[in-house]
Parts: C-alpha cells; sequence; structure tokens
C-alpha cells in the first residue's frame, strides 16, 4: 500500500466547494480546508506510487477550482 498528502492551492473562491468533490474521491481518504500556505490538504491511498500519481494528475487535479498541487508521498506508513 501506498499513502499521500496532497496539497492544494484553489482559485479564489473555490475552496470550499473543490474540498467537498476531492472528498468524494476513490482513495481520498480524509480532504481538509487548511489556513497557510495551501488551501486544502488531503490523504489519499492506493496500490502503489503509480497509482497515486494517477490519482492526482487524473482526479484531483481535475476537480473544479484546483489550481495546483504538490504530493507529499509517505514515507513510513504505521
Amino acid at each position: 500500500m501506498a499513502a499521500a498528502y496532497v496539497l492544494t492551492n484553489t482559485s479564489p473562491g473555490k475552496a470550499g466547494e473543490a474540498r467537498k468533490r476531492m472528498a468524494e474521491l476513490p482513495g481520498v481518504s480524509s480532504a481538509h480546508a487548511v489556513t497557510g500556505a495551501y488551501d486544502i490538504i488531503a490523504y489519499i491511498e492506493g496500490g502503489d506510487v503509480s497509482e497515486l500519481g494517477d490519482k492526482v494528475v487524473s482526479q484531483i487535479q481535475q476537480v473544479d477550482g484546483v489550481a495546483q498541487t504538490m504530493t507529499c508521498v509517505v514515507v513510513e506508513l504505521p
């Protein structure tokens, strides 16, 4: 299993709706609106790192309002 945190910037006024849509995507365990340099942080899971990349590019980056993402792959799972 592989996991990652996806740090997301959104277009102005789009964070709330983008967070809701991201939270509904398969493989997204959680998505939270946050303060600071990013607007949303999501935790995603998949079979391997390649699957995580596919989820980010084909699902998360396609959500209306998502402007930019940074993926941080988890290197140690409990």
